[in-house]
């Protein structure tokens, strides 16, 4: 235990202590007890800070990245607080400069906080990036499985235009061999005037067809 005569002698020293002079130097030394709330794992804004502001920062860049995901949500949320923490770690460090030691440990925290910041930006910007590249691929693997089907389509519709000439083709022929054959009395019809009868005729009877009533008439 201390001796009525130390105790004495402390308080006499006391007297002698005038603490920091400056304002610079009062601030700094109201930071020793301080919880800057720059070490800790959960972020938060202090009670000194505005809330409306860190609000706007974090609506501010939502709105210049547009995060369609949870990943990239939570990325733009970093942003807004490394961006945060650095300027908060930049206020103290500029009331420290009388002490050499706090300004240096403010000054970590700033350069920490602005690390992390550029990397969560390179993160998301890689993220975005590697999820457009996929949408690219996937449209490019879309426009060519449809650029194949329309080409199957085609060399189909080329091969029905085919076979249907053929087989028009022989119709014709057996046709022709029919109708050009000698008629009793050796009387022969050329197949060109028949040809064109008989388009007459089968357009008559799809007409009387799709009108019964055209049909009647002529009947009677």
């Amino acid at each position: 235990m201390s001796t009525p005569a130390q105790i004495a002698a402390n308080q006499a020293n006391s007297q002698h202590s005038t603490g920091p002079k400056t304002e610079e130097g009062k601030a700094a030394s109201s930071l020793n007890n301080f919880r800057h709330g720059l070490a800790g794992v959960q972020f938060s804004v202090l009670p000194g800070e505005c809330e409306e502001e860190y609000d706007t920062l974090v609506a501010g860049l939502k709105a210049e990245h547009q995060p369609a995901t949870i990943t990239e949500c939570i990325l733009v949320e970093k942003l807004a607080q490394h961006f945060w923490l650095s300027q908060r770690a930049q206020r103290y460090a500029d009331i420290s400069l009388d002490n050499e030691k706090q300004f240096s440990l403010f000054l970590r925290y700033q350069t920490t906080n602005d690390r992390a910041f550029h990397k969560c930006l390179d993160q998301l910007l890689k993220l975005r990036a590697e999820k457009r590249k996929a949408e690219i691929g996937f449209e490019s693997q879309k426009r060519q499985e449809a650029e194949a089907a329309a080409k199957q389509e085609l060399n189909q519709a080329k091969a029905r235009l085919v076979n249907a000439k053929a087989a028009d083709q022989e119709f014709e022929t057996e046709l022709r061999s029919y109708i050009e054959a000698p008629l009793p009395g050796n009387v022969q019809i050329p197949f060109d005037e028949l040809k064109g009868v008989l388009k007459y005729a089968l357009t008559e009877v799809a007409r009387n067809q799709q009108n019964p009533e055209r049909k009647r008439g002529v009947a009677a």
